[in-house]
Order: structure tokens, then C-alpha cells, then sequence
């Protein structure tokens, strides 16, 4: 038979205990216990000019968690190398996303295993996975790991989950003009294409806790407001002015968001769209635009909880909330 706890062991154990009414503690975000997720902005020009250097999107302070996080499991950076100059990059995440947003160059791993980038290419790297950047042109990324999310589990990422994986820029484009061309896309809600890997066959994301979206808003669309319980932290690839996004909590009676909040699109420009809020994009420049989307959605696919809706209008007015994306 064990023998109990005794003495200042027995009180340690005891002391961290705490007990809290249901009722009130099961919902920490209604009383601010647990601050919502903000919807900020960081503009392009962040990484337009200075020093070769990670500008972290931080966000931490609103979060009240430890930093630097943008969300409380995803940490986005705008990451610039100056011509001819390198520049390492490293994290505590099981996944990393890099989207070449100008210039060129290469990136070295581990064993000297090494690639050729430009702008518009994205790639990912596993666990572990310390890189060095060098450019052969004025060069920036958006940079997005789940740092964040390990140092809330208090763990360490040691297994790659993935293997590196390179998405080339015309093969992004040919992908996305394959879903344009299709004859049922012409009432589709979205012209996007999700992308995958091949080590990820059942939640057909990215990585295993990343989601990624490249995707057209076309000229004169209204894309319909949706929400979702992963968090997006949107980089906008391209866009003439009259493009946004409207951010809000509730719909009016023909489906649209009542009193939005409006997110403009600028080049190169990041913005978060917090869990559980409608957001629509509409496109007033006269000009298409693309934009690249990062969620946490690898892991709320994994664990049944992304829960997509869709706003659709009513033949006669009034509207319906749908949980595909057709």
C-alpha cells in the first residue's frame, strides 16, 4: 500500500487547487477573464524599407498571453533580407508557411539541402526546421508558425509531421485558373483553392495545423459573409483600392453583416479576422485581387470543430445560414 502525503509535499499539492461556479467559469470570454481575439491590421510597410530582420505581428499584449503571438496559436512576421544579405529563421513550431512576397533567392536547411525561390512561391517546413535565408534581390515574406500554440502546451516540437514542400507561383496560378474555368464555379461562393499535402490525406490542409487558401475576388463580387471557428490571418496578395473585407457579429434580415467593421486591402498587408464573425469581401476597384488566408484550421478540421457557415439571400427576401461552402 502507498503511503499518503505528508508534510510540506501534502500542502504543495493542495495549494494550486481551485474550484469555480459553472456557471460563470465556463464561458471566460463574457466577463473578459479571457480577452477575445482582436481584429488588427499591419500594414505593408513594415517590411517596404529598414535592416534585414523578422518583424514579428504582435499581438500579445490584447491576448494577454506571452509573446510574440498574433493569435493565441499562430504568430505571423514579415521577415525582410536585403539584397545580397542572409538571414536565419527558427522556431519552437511543428509548422512553418513562407509566401515569397518580392525578390528572389534560396533557402538552406539542414545537411546543406538547399532550393531556389521567387516572388510568389510559398513553402513549408516541418518541426525542427532552422533555415537560412539568402537573397539575391530585395526580398520579403510573410512568415507564420504555430509557436504560439507549443508554448501555451508547454512542449516542444521534435517530429516533423510533414516533409519540407515547395509550391511553385505558376503552379498556385494554374491551380487556381483550373477551379475559375470550371462551368460550376460560375455561382460559386468562393474561387479558391486550398492547399494541401501529400502526408495529410484526411484533413487535406497544408500541415496538420495549418490551413491555407489562395484565392481570386473577382472584379464586382460580393462574396457572401461566412464565418468559421478557426482564426484567419489574412495577407492580401494583391488589390487595387475599393477592395475590403466587413467584419461583424451578427446579419441583418438579407444576410448581410449589420454594422461591419471595414478592413481595406492593401498590398502585402496583413489583417485578422477573429473566430465565430461574419466577414465578407467585396471587390469595388474594377480590378481582380487575390489573397492568401492562414488559419489555424489544420487542427480544428482534426478536431471537428471548424464549422463553416455560409449566408445565403432568399428568392423574396430573408436569408439562410448554411454549413457548406457551395
Amino acid at each position: 500500500m502507498l503511503a499518503p502525503a505528508t508534510g510540506d509535499f501534502a500542502s504543495r499539492l493542495l495549494e494550486a487547487a481551485r474550484f469555480h461556479d459553472y456557471r460563470s467559469a465556463s464561458n471566460p470570454l463574457a466577463d473578459g477573464t479571457l480577452p477575445p481575439i482582436p481584429g488588427v491590421r499591419f500594414p505593408a510597410a513594415l517590411h517596404e524599407q529598414g535592416p534585414t530582420r523578422t518583424i514579428p505581428l504582435d499581438a500579445s499584449e490584447r491576448l494577454l498571453c506571452p509573446g510574440p503571438a498574433t493569435a493565441p496559436g499562430l504568430c505571423a512576421n514579415f521577415v525582410h533580407v536585403r539584397a545580397g544579405e542572409c538571414h536565419f529563421t527558427d522556431a519552437n513550431a511543428t509548422s512553418q508557411l513562407f509566401f515569397v512576397m518580392r525578390g528572389q533567392g534560396t533557402t538552406r536547411l539542414a545537411g546543406d539541402d538547399e532550393f531556389v525561390w521567387q516572388a510568389g512561391d510559398l513553402f513549408t517546413l516541418p518541426a525542427r526546421s532552422r533555415a537560412l535565408h539568402a537573397a539575391t534581390a530585395d526580398a520579403a515574406f510573410y512568415w507564420i508558425h504555430d509557436e504560439p500554440l507549443l508554448r501555451y502546451l508547454g512542449a516542444e516540437a521534435t517530429l516533423p509531421q510533414f516533409p519540407a514542400t515547395l509550391y511553385r507561383r505558376d503552379e498556385l496560378t494554374r491551380a487556381l485558373d483550373t477551379v475559375i474555368a470550371d462551368p460550376s464555379s460560375a455561382t460559386a461562393n468562393r474561387l479558391s483553392i486550398l492547399l494541401g499535402n501529400r502526408a495529410l490525406p484526411q484533413t487535406m490542409t497544408i500541415t496538420h495545423v495549418v490551413w491555407a487558401m489562395f484565392g481570386i475576388l473577382p472584379v464586382a463580387a460580393v462574396q457572401a459573409p461566412h464565418r468559421h471557428q478557426s482564426v484567419a490571418v489574412d495577407l492580401v496578395v494583391d488589390a487595387k483600392p475599393g477592395c475590403y473585407t466587413l467584419v461583424g457579429s451578427r446579419l441583418d434580415d438579407q444576410g448581410r453583416i449589420a454594422d461591419g467593421e471595414r478592413f481595406d486591402w492593401e498590398p502585402h498587408s496583413v489583417f485578422v479576422t477573429p473566430p465565430g464573425l461574419w466577414h465578407s469581401h467585396h471587390n469595388e476597384s474594377g480590378h481582380p485581387a487575390h489573397i492568401l488566408p492562414i488559419q489555424d484550421a489544420g487542427l480544428h478540421t482534426f478536431l471537428r470543430t471548424l464549422d463553416i457557415r455560409f449566408s445565403r439571400t432568399r428568392a423574396g427576401g430573408g436569408a439562410d445560414v448554411v454549413a457548406d461552402a457551395s
